[in-house]
């Protein structure tokens, strides 16, 4: 009876060591648009490979840290601060509490901020300096290619300083602005890019200022996901914004009533989801 009994676990065993599936990465990749209220945060994952984009303001750096803890994202292939202002700066400090990074960017070397020092002083820890890529600098993260497009020259405004990214995996595109205003938009208009894009991660939450008419005759995206806070006080995303959006038939996704949102693509399909 025992041997009987024995025999039955040792098959069973076996069974599930042969039989079962194993489980397979059916995501290759995947981008976070993070729920940080009236501030940006974007996560990339691709093939193993990870680059986060802003980490909202400094109050959020707790969200960021147990974000990236909840995905086991220990590695950082790039950090990128589109630009210096806290609520795109901010919550990096922790991020680079829990992951290591590799390479860091920013439009701007300096800034004189709190959120920017902390930045700096946290990639100082990691032995990491920070660089200011050109408009034109390519990247790979997984068997995604990502392109740096803006800033193409020294702007008064720090919002038109913002990093511009377009990141292409298979045939999908997604275009990343940053806080890009009107005069960043014409500057890339006028550089000739291919701006089509599947996806657009909307200028400024939604600001008035930017996503304009040709910009966004150009992108002609099928979707869009804006990053705002609810109910606040800028009143982003702006009616005319929206109303742009509605005009070129895109679908639109925001972080103030959806929470944080998972877009995945297989290279061909995209699908967007609120992420539980």
């Amino acid at each position: 009876m025992k041997l009987r009994r024995l025999l039955a676990v040792l098959i069973g065993v076996l069974l599930i060591v042969f039989v079962a599936p194993i489980p397979t990465d059916t995501e290759p990749f995947i981008i976070y648009f993070l729920d940080v209220g009236q501030a940006d945060a974007t996560l990339i994952l691709c093939e193993g490979e990870a680059m986060l984009i802003d980490g909202g303001n400094a109050a959020d750096s707790s969200f960021v840290y147990a974000f990236l803890e909840r995905l086991h994202v220990e590695h950082l292939k790039y950090i990128i601060a589109t630009h210096p202002h806290e609520d795109h700066v901010g919550g990096l400090a922790g991020a680079l509490n829990y992951a290591l990074a590799d390479t860091a960017f920013s439009s701007m070397a300096s800034y004189n901020s709190k959120a920017f020092r902390d930045f700096i002083k946290y990639l100082d820890l990691q032995q990491v300096t920070l660089q200011i890529p050109r408009a034109g600098t390519s990247l790979t993260l997984g068997s995604a290619e990502v392109l740096i497009l803006a800033p193409l020259r020294t702007y008064s405004s720090t919002n038109d300083m913002s990093l511009v990214l377009m990141v292409t995996y298979g045939d999908t595109r997604f275009l990343l602005t940053g806080d890009a205003e009107r005069p960043s938009e014409q500057d890339m208009l006028n550089a000739g890019y291919n701006l089509f894009a599947d996806l657009l991660k909307v200028g400024h939450h939604g600001s008035e200022s930017s996503t304009t008419y040709p910009f966004l005759r150009e992108v002609m995206p099928a979707y869009a996901v804006i990053s705002c806070g609810t109910n606040n006080t800028y009143g982003h995303p702006h009616e005319n914004t929206l109303s742009r959006l509605r005009d070129a038939d895109v679908k639109v996704f925001r972080t103030d009533l959806l929470g944080t949102i998972k877009c995945v693509s297989d290279g061909t399909r995209i699908t967007i989801r609120p992420f539980p």
